[in-house]
């Protein structure tokens, strides 16, 4: 809801701004598709409603969901609905693996990743991006949250390497999302008068953000891991 109101109110440098996650998930699969060659084969494990594929052109890319987590959203883009606990792709046939907010979906977490490890070749790479302090969403669909220790776990066990894991914004960014989230509990015209009590403090509160250099309090993390040669 907070992000549909961002995206279709708020000018292209504010909604940045507001909804730092989503811009730096992003930026993140950008970067992972500049990354690799063209003509790589890539996976979006969790593909929703395609919203990566764009990033994509150059290299071949293939959408897989289940299908089944948003009825409201259009899954008739994907290029194969299936099951990310047991992939319909050979091993080390795919040259990048991207899963996007969507591990905490899967009921069996620790074999997701490791059918993304199955099907990379050597010396292909894993974006995954996970949340920690986030809403449910996608009810009954949604079981976990994630820890940088918990992910960094999984992916060695999956037999990953190089293993990189970065917060996504912490303890300030964190509370001035929730100031925003609480605005869906004012109906109507009283979504205006709360928004002059919340609004501000959340566009004030991530100038504050140099303070919490640790991190421990953070939206979600943004991982990326290769598998060895």
């Amino acid at each position: 809801m907070i992000y549909d109101l961002a995206r279709d109110l708020l000018p292209p440098p504010l909604r940045r701004y507001v909804m730092h996650f989503e811009t730096s998930t992003e930026r993140a699969g950008a970067e992972f598709a500049a990354s690799l060659p063209r003509g790589a084969r890539v996976l979006d494990a969790g593909a929703g409603e395609g919203n990566y594929k764009h990033a994509f052109h150059q290299q071949r890319y293939y959408g897989l969901d289940l299908a089944i987590g948003d009825a409201k959203w259009d899954y008739s883009r994907l290029d194969v609905i299936g099951d990310l606990s047991a992939l319909p792709f050979r091993d080390a046939s795919l040259d990048g693996c991207l899963n996007v907010v969507t591990l905490e979906h899967v009921r069996q977490p620790a074999g997701v990743i490791a059918e993304l490890a199955r099907t990379l070749v050597p010396g292909g790479r894993l974006l995954l991006i996970a949340p920690q302090e986030w809403e449910e969403h996608q009810q009954p669909h949604d079981f976990y949250r994630y820890t940088r220790y918990g992910l960094e776990y999984l992916m060695r066990q999956a037999g990953l390497a190089d293993i990189s894991i970065r917060p996504v914004g912490g303890f300030f960014r964190l509370l001035a999302r929730r100031l925003l989230n609480a605005l869906q509990f004012f109906p109507g015209p009283f979504m205006l008068v709360a928004a002059l009590f919340f609004v501000p403090p959340a566009l004030v509160l991530p100038l504050f953000e140099p303070l919490d250099r640790r991190r421990n309090f953070t939206l979600g993390y943004i991982c990326s891991a290769r598998k060895p040669v």
